[in-house]
Protein backbone atom coordinates (compact mmCIF):
# COMPACT_ATOMS: atom_id res chain seq x y z
CA UNK A 1 0.00 0.00 0.00
CA UNK A 2 1.75 3.49 -0.81
CA UNK A 3 2.42 5.72 1.79
CA UNK A 4 0.78 8.56 0.16
CA UNK A 5 -2.35 6.85 -0.40
CA UNK A 6 -2.61 6.45 2.78
CA UNK A 7 -2.07 9.96 3.79
CA UNK A 8 -4.45 11.11 1.13
CA UNK A 9 -7.02 8.85 2.65
CA UNK A 10 -6.69 9.72 6.40
CA UNK A 11 -6.67 13.46 5.66
CA UNK A 12 -9.93 13.02 3.37
CA UNK A 13 -11.32 10.67 6.76
CA UNK A 14 -10.25 13.68 8.98
CA UNK A 15 -11.99 16.30 6.97
CA UNK A 16 -15.05 14.56 6.56
CA UNK A 17 -15.16 13.76 10.02
CA UNK A 18 -14.55 17.20 10.90
CA UNK A 19 -17.03 18.87 9.14
CA UNK A 20 -19.86 16.34 10.19
CA UNK A 21 -18.65 17.34 13.90
CA UNK A 22 -18.55 21.50 13.57
CA UNK A 23 -21.53 21.55 11.10
CA UNK A 24 -24.44 18.73 11.41
CA UNK A 25 -26.00 19.89 14.72
CA UNK A 26 -26.44 16.47 16.69
CA UNK A 27 -26.45 15.38 20.61
CA UNK A 28 -22.75 15.07 21.72
CA UNK A 29 -23.65 11.17 22.44
CA UNK A 30 -24.09 10.69 19.22
CA UNK A 31 -21.46 12.12 17.65
CA UNK A 32 -18.81 10.72 20.04
CA UNK A 33 -20.34 7.57 18.63
CA UNK A 34 -19.54 8.27 14.98
CA UNK A 35 -16.14 9.24 16.35
CA UNK A 36 -15.69 5.86 17.86
CA UNK A 37 -16.82 4.07 14.83
CA UNK A 38 -14.68 5.66 12.58
CA UNK A 39 -11.44 5.61 14.88
CA UNK A 40 -11.79 1.94 14.65
CA UNK A 41 -13.11 1.13 10.93
CA UNK A 42 -9.82 3.76 10.31
CA UNK A 43 -7.34 1.56 12.65
CA UNK A 44 -8.48 -1.94 10.88
CA UNK A 45 -8.81 -0.53 7.57
CA UNK A 46 -4.99 0.14 8.00
CA UNK A 47 -4.35 -2.95 10.22
CA UNK A 48 -5.43 -4.62 6.97
CA UNK A 49 -4.21 -2.44 4.44
CA UNK A 50 -0.31 -3.52 5.88
CA UNK A 51 -0.69 -6.58 6.51
CA UNK A 52 -0.63 -7.34 9.93
CA UNK A 53 -4.40 -8.89 10.08
CA UNK A 54 -5.13 -10.92 7.35
CA UNK A 55 -8.94 -11.32 5.99
CA UNK A 56 -9.15 -14.49 8.43
CA UNK A 57 -8.26 -13.40 11.47
CA UNK A 58 -4.84 -14.40 11.81
CA UNK A 59 -2.36 -11.86 13.31
CA UNK A 60 0.76 -11.96 11.21
CA UNK A 61 3.87 -9.61 13.00
CA UNK A 62 5.73 -7.39 9.92
CA UNK A 63 9.42 -8.28 9.52
CA UNK A 64 11.65 -6.20 10.82
CA UNK A 65 15.01 -5.77 8.33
Amino acid sequence: MPIVSVVLTLIVVGVILWLINTYIPMQSTIKSIINAVVVIAVVLWLLYGFGIISHSGDIHMPVVK
